[in-house]
């Protein structure tokens, strides 16, 4: 019989989540963190994220705790798994259903042929402009910050990798695909990038970070959770 876990939260440990719809990235940190602070009964504890999820999506997200935040670099760096459901036809300001649509294009020239080709113009080393509603910074100031104020936000094309795309269901004008990806690719503007290739638009309806790495979502728990969780585990001397 395997040796129970001893866990010791300040020297640093990873814990791995299947963050919820509509929660921030910074929620589930936040509550990772208070749960540890009560418990441990200490004032300060370092827990930082292994990449941002936006809250309208759902799936793998990497937690490190203490001085194995030192690591969080190396599991940003990891190749990244996703499902997305794209809707063609219209597309939104942010490329997803954060907010309405705002412009609609024809789909009848659209087949399930065309869209297994297109997709394969995906595949390789791209250039990829990011969202106006993204975290990316200009100045100082988060994109979306800037976007939201109704200000002109112009970001430079960043290149990435796609390994990977599989058209997984194709029931126009709705698609779902599976993405395997390098760090820095946003599955919203891949959405919109798809939609354009195919001469018509596109947006995100749904996305699943399924895995980071070889961390896959069975590994993962449920944030909410966590205090249950703490409970049953047991915690080194130090943290008593």
């Amino acid at each position: 019989m395997a040796e129970k876990k001893i866990w010791d939260f300040q020297k640093g440990e990873i814990l791995y989540f299947n963050k919820p719809l509509e929660w921030s990235s910074f929620q589930v940190v936040a509550k990772i963190r208070s749960c540890l602070r009560k418990t441990l009964d200490v004032k300060k504890i370092k827990v930082g994220h292994a990449g941002t999820l936006d809250p309208l999506a759902t799936g793998v997200m990497i937690l490190c705790t203490g001085k194995a935040t030192k690591r969080i670099e190396e599991f940003q760096y990891q190749t990244k798994e996703y499902i997305a459901t794209i809707h063609l036809g219209a597309t939104t300001a942010s490329f997803d259903l954060e907010h309405p649509v705002d412009n609609t294009f024809p789909t009848e020239h659209i087949d399930r042929e065309l869209v297994e080709k297109t997709l394969q113009q995906f595949i390789g080393r791209i250039e990829q402009t990011p969202p106006a509603y993204s975290a990316v910074k200009i100045n100082g100031r988060r994109a979306y910050h800037l976007a939201r104020d109704g200000k002109e936000v112009k970001l430079k094309p960043k290149v990435l990798v796609i390994d990977e795309i599989e058209l997984m269901a194709c029931n126009l004008p709705d698609i779902t695909v599976r993405v395997v990806c390098s760090k820095g690719t946003y599955i919203r503007a891949l959405a919109r990038d798809i939609g354009e290739a195919l001469h018509s638009g596109a947006h995100l309806t749904s996305l699943v970070r399924t895995r980071i790495g070889d961390i896959t979502l069975d590994q993962c728990m449920d944030p909410t959770q966590i205090w249950e969780w703490m409970k049953e585990q047991e915690l080194s001397k130090e943290e008593k």
